[in-house]
């Protein structure tokens, strides 16, 4: 059963939330990030890219650089930035995006979970990826970010979510992006008893989104139980920073392809490959998205395609069956000759939060075709789950993102 447990929060003060919140690390690019903190010092990307407050010649993963994060973090805190719950307490964290909201539990979850899959995986991590983020979270002996957990919805979870939201707010702010963004407190003994018995009734979470900082904050537990072989299990080092999402109220949007080229083909020739494989449903000049499973738009020759997979070719395989899977399995594989999409760079993603015209502007641009995805749906993410199986690479994109620096879990 889940163990996902109350916690002393730090956290910034009312008035510098805002200010503070921030996109994922992984969200911007070195110039990017950079651009941020300058226009905005008091952004938590100063901490967690913390190679925004030197030149360019300084490498991002120098020594120097996680000892600046660590030295920011806590001069911040020391400075009245940040203040600190003196009891474990749960929150709650709602964002609304274009009307739509969804309310999640801040909490931390148990490393043990995670490597009982308590806690369940739909993607693979990269050990090069992980190394970052374990030495930043080491050094600052904090996680700064939280990860993106999901749960099948209980009503007596939301029946109490909607009692605290009656509450004033810790933080109510709308970011630049457009999402508004409320915080409340769940300090009540009686109300922390019903959240932590809850979770304890379930035999299986899911990781979201966030598998990297995951792994690292667990691989950063695990290092610190081996130099403390008298750890009880208690220590905060583990468990881990999430907030936990009933997926009743999630959005995952399309994470559609782009290619480079055709492979050796003309346009005609790619055009004959597909009606060969799929049906050709519908053809516009305009934008056109898939309107259901089992379908793609291709954009090929500033024209757009509505195209279907035919149905022997679906499968009930939970990986096999994704849209994402069959498209590589039955054209970019054998057509396009992209045997390996982690690892060809022939092939880019572009999340569905930037719109069709980004497919349009990539094939004026750097690009050939481009095909838009159905959304995966997050009953597939728990199957693959499940099966204990692994999901395509850049098969989901979640909205709206978390922002890292409201919640900061010492460890």
């Amino acid at each position: 059963m889940a163990k996902i447990i109350p916690f002393k929060g730090i956290r910034p003060s009312k008035e510098r939330a805002a200010n503070i919140a921030a996109l994922p690390y992984d969200v911007y690019n070195r110039k990017e990030a950079k651009e941020i903190v300058a226009k905005n010092p008091e952004s938590f990307l100063a901490i967690d890219r913390a190679e925004t407050n030197f030149s360019d010649d300084v490498d991002t993963y120098d020594e120097v650089v996680y000892q600046k994060a660590h030295d920011l973090l806590w001069q911040w805190v020391e400075e009245g930035r940040f203040v600190r719950d003196e009891e474990p307490c749960y929150y709650l964290y709602e964002l609304t995006m274009n009307g739509r909201s969804q309310t999640g539990i801040v909490a931390c979850a148990s490393i043990d979970d995670y490597e009982n899959e308590v806690i369940k995986k739909h993607e693979n991590t990269r050990a090069e990826k992980e190394a970052d983020r374990i030495h930043h979270v080491d050094s600052c002996n904090a996680q700064t970010g939280p990860i993106f957990l999901a749960y099948r919805n209980q009503e007596k979870i939301d029946i109490l979510v909607e009692q605290i939201k009656s509450r004033d707010a810790l933080y109510d702010f709308t970011s630049d992006d457009g999402i508004r963004h409320r915080v409340f407190l769940v300090d009540d003994r009686t109300e922390i008893s019903m959240i932590e018995n809850a979770f304890g009734e379930m035999s299986e979470i899911y990781i979201a989104d966030g598998h990297h900082r995951a792994a690292s904050a667990v691989r950063v537990g695990q290092r610190r139980r081996e130099a403390n072989p008298g750890y009880t299990g208690e220590e905060e080092f583990n468990y881990f920073l999430s907030v936990l999402f009933p997926d009743n109220q999630l959005m995952i949007m399309d994470y559609n392809r782009v290619v480079k080229d055709l492979n050796g083909l003309s346009e005609e020739e790619l055009l004959g490959e597909i009606k060969d494989r799929f049906n050709i449903i519908k053809t516009d000049k305009h934008a056109m998205k898939p309107e259901k499973k089992g379908q793609f738009s291709m954009y090929l020759g500033e024209h757009w395609y509505l195209c279907e997979i035919r149905p022997e070719d679906k499968s009930e395989d939970p990986v096999e069956g994704l849209d994402v899977s069959l498209l590589q399995n039955l054209l970019l594989d054998p057509v396009l000759g992209i045997k390996n999409p982690k690892t060809d760079d022939r092939i880019d993603f572009v999340g569905g939060i930037r719109g069709l015209s980004e497919l349009e502007r990539r094939c004026a641009t750097d690009c050939k075709v481009a095909f838009a995805m159905y959304p995966t749906d997050i009953s597939e993410l728990f199957a693959v789950a499940d099966a204990g199986l692994l999901m395509p690479p850049k098969s989901t994109w979640f909205e709206p993102k978390l922002r890292s620096g409201l919640f900061i879990h010492e460890i």
